[in-house]
């Protein structure tokens, strides 16, 4: 037996001495361990996302690691039970109306931070980002109240945009926007002065510098901000759930497709999961193409030339 042990552990002891002898093969196998680990952990919830939408109803509740039977039918039963492209359509129309709302004030203030002097500006962009960071149930019934037509000031009275994307653009925006003025204040702030300083020789204003100039050499920063908006709004419920009655032709989003297929008889679990997976295409595909944007959005973002 003592012999076992002893064997084992010079085993160990020439395993230890190998990794510490090779120090660059030991960071690769750490490099893929780590990797691999990370892609298992992060795709299994797709992979069983996947399982259950194919996995025939009766058999939803005996399923394992592997499908048993294959009902790859149900992602057309999806659209014909009900319209959940008409929902997908409608988070993507509502995510790209917050994107150009936010790029359009936030390059606006993201200028004014991040190339112009002025008093309490530290102390402004800090508060800006303290405000970010509030839950966002804390606006929920000033801006329901605003966003539905109660709210009067003064002799008037706010519109009511109940059932209209405006109803969740607004607060999305609100949101978000706090960190748009950030990232595009950062990547302003690294443009060098000559070139506007050379826009401006030439009889631009600001603005026009800021459009022909600034915006197009912070091409990646603007790229990374609105993929971030777009993400976010578009993953968005709680808003959602609070300014439309739910339906299709109302601006209801995707959550609210996903959850019509809840029935008096019970869950169809595995048409949730097919309408989850035709949910996920679009941000997936945004991500695939716009990946090298988003890689040098964030990396450029912290350097400073």
């Amino acid at each position: 037996m003592s012999n076992v042990r002893d064997d084992s552990r010079s085993r160990v002891g020439q395993l230890v001495d190998l990794l510490i002898n090779n120090p660059y093969d030991t960071y690769r196998i750490l490099f893929y361990v780590g990797l691999t680990s990370f892609i298992i952990v992060t795709l299994f919830p797709f992979y069983w996302l996947f399982v259950l939408a194919i996995t025939p109803s009766d058999q939803l509740y005996g399923m394992g690691i592997l499908p048993e039977g294959t009902n790859v039918a149900v992602f057309v039963e999806i659209f014909q039970e009900y319209p959940i492209h008409h929902y997908v359509f409608n988070s993507i129309v509502i995510a790209m109306l917050t994107v150009v709302i936010c790029l359009l004030i936030g390059s606006l203030a993201g200028y004014a931070f991040g190339r112009v002097d002025f008093r309490g500006k530290a102390p402004l962009m800090l508060l800006l980002l303290v405000v970010s960071y509030f839950p966002g149930i804390a606006y929920l019934i000033p801006l329901y109240e605003m966003l539905t037509g109660t709210l009067t000031i003064g002799p008037f009275m706010t519109p009511d945009l109940y059932n209209t994307p405006w109803a969740m653009a607004f607060p999305f925006t609100m949101l978000t926007l706090p960190l748009t003025i950030f990232i595009l204040t950062t990547f302003f702030s690294q443009i060098p002065d000559g070139l506007e300083d050379a826009a401006r020789v030439e009889g631009t204003t600001r603005l026009g510098a800021l459009f022909r100039v600034i915006l197009p050499l912070s091409a990646p920063g603007v790229t990374t901000a609105a993929i971030i908006v777009f993400i976010s709004v578009y993953r968005e419920f709680f808003f959602s759930f609070m300014m439309t009655d739910g339906e299709a032709d109302n601006w209801a989003v995707l959550v609210y497709g996903i959850l019509e297929f809840e029935q008096q008889g019970g869950q169809l679990y595995n048409m949730m999961a097919a309408a989850s997976i035709v949910g996920i295409i679009p941000v997936a595909l945004l991500v695939v193409f716009a990946q090298k944007h988003i890689v040098r959005g964030l990396t450029q973002g912290g350097l400073k030339e």
